[in-house]
């Protein structure tokens, strides 16, 4: 295998040439450099060395024995350094920023983001993240139905719902019916096994199941009639877009929270509101 084919991996390679400026690693026939700040102390020509191979600022094939956050064929979570024309550049523990081209976002992201993506190399041979990891979950998960996980966002869809990677590497969804607030791609989210399919693929919610949601939801939408001075403009028979928008329920949820409620006296219904009571 040349050097060029373990692009983005960790590999043992012998010292053969020392110069100034480091010393050469590999054979008579191919040579990467492992710059002088980076040479193992003591170390001499036949030594073997453990090192990183990715491309400088000048697209020269390099070697470092620092620690890369991700390595080829890894998901990792990695922190968006800065944004350019091109694209976003992560962090990912080396002198050169990471791209993640344009084409391989799934979501807007912006400086600061955490977001889950693997490294690929591209048709240039140079290193790039990509957040296109739904081939590269896994689907054995040890969870059952009713578990508690944790995991995040990495995908959305209109048609489907939000694409999560439980524990950061095994392949989940949180179906339409079940996205309720504001949900975006990097999110971190806490979510209950809904079913595990045949295929080993995991279905989520992120709200309890309903009788044991809606004290909380109960609760919620009595806060948010208080800061409304005590008064909400429309009942439980609102259209779903506009309770989901105001309240983040569906429609069901709110008409459950409102009864539980009103069972307690909180709020008394009019025609065309809610009010304190």
């Amino acid at each position: 295998m040349t050097l060029v084919e373990n692009l983005g991996k960790k590999v043992r390679l012998m010292i053969v040439k020392q110069v100034d400026f480091g010393v050469y690693l590999g054979n008579s026939q191919e040579k990467v450099l492992l710059p002088k700040k980076e040479v193992p102390k003591g170390a001499e020509l036949g030594d073997p060395v453990e090192v990183f191979l990715y491309k400088d600022s000048s697209d020269r094939l390099i070697a470092t024995t620092g620690e890369p956050k991700i390595t080829l064929g890894e998901l990792k979570v990695l922190k968006v350094a800065d944004t350019g024309k091109i694209g976003a550049f992560l962090d990912w523990g080396l002198p050169k920023d990471l791209l993640l081209p344009f084409r391989e976002q799934t979501g807007k992201v912006k400086k600061g983001d955490e977001i889950l993506v693997s490294l690929y190399v591209d048709k240039s041979d140079r290193l790039c993240a990509t957040m296109k990891v739904y081939e590269k979950l896994r689907q054995d998960p040890p969870y059952q139905k009713d578990d508690r996980v944790e995991g995040i966002i990495y995908d959305s869809s209109d048609n489907f719902g939000m694409f999560v990677a439980v524990d950061d590497c095994y392949s989940a969804l949180i179906p339409k019916r079940e996205v309720f607030g504001d949900m975006r791609v990097g999110d971190r989210i806490q979510a209950r096994v809904v079913r595990v399919k045949e295929d080993g693929k995991m279905d989520l919610a992120v709200r309890e199941k309903a009788f044991m949601q809606m004290d909380a939801d109960a609760e919620m939408v009595l806060k948010k009639i208080q800061e409304n001075g005590g008064r909400l403009p429309f009942t439980d028979k609102a259209e779903p877009e506009r309770i989901k928008k105001e309240f983040g329920l569906s429609k069901n949820a709110f008409k459950r929270a409102v009864g539980r409620l009103l069972k307690e006296g909180k709020i008394k219904i009019g025609e065309k509101s809610i009010e304190i009571r």
